[in-house]
């Protein structure tokens, strides 16, 4: 087949070329949604970092410790009053609509993994404490290996994150 030249196809003398869509693009609404690919995990993540966990940080190293020697010194203590709230919030963000501020940045959520559905709050708990203990213990390289990239705390759990529908609002 001979190349088609952009200027022909831009003026209309020749029809675009026909190319494949990708299934989840033209997904029909009693299809399942794909999970969702490392690459938006990351961003996802990165951006609620920078949202809820680096202001949280902030607090507890400036407010509550007066300074970085004061954490320093009680560091155990510290990243308990990190994490903690870190937990809390991601979990109600999770509760409420599904997605946090960078879940919903790239239109990915967390469903329960069998139904598809919004989770429960017992699962949604379950997640978030387990993700903490995923994060310390390595755990986390296990979505590199998996065709679904689901990480060990979404195994235990029984969730997953799915691409998002477009339609906006909470995704659900």
């Amino acid at each position: 087949m001979a190349k088609q030249r952009f200027r022909d196809v831009k003026q209309g003398r020749i029809a675009p070329p026909q190319t494949r869509q990708k299934p989840q693009g033209s997904r029909r609404s009693g299809d399942t949604p794909r999970n969702a690919t490392l690459r938006e995990r990351f961003k996802a993540f990165l951006t609620d970092s920078f949202m809820i966990l680096m202001p949280i940080m902030y607090i507890v190293f400036y407010l509550v410790f007066s300074g970085r020697e004061g954490f320093a010194a009680h560091k155990l203590l510290g990243w308990i009053y990190i994490l903690v709230p870190y937990i809390i919030i991601t979990a109600l963000f999770l509760i409420k609509s599904g997605q946090t501020p960078g879940m919903r940045a790239y239109s990915i959520r967390v469903v329960d993994a069998k139904s598809g559905k919004q989770p429960s709050a017992a699962a949604i708990w379950l997640r978030q404490i387990l993700a903490v203990w995923d994060f310390l213990l390595f755990t986390w390289i296990l979505q590199f290996f998996l065709k679904s990239h689901r990480t060990l705390h979404e195994i235990l759990s029984g969730t997953a994150l799915v691409e998002a529908p477009e339609s906006g609002g909470s995704g659900r």
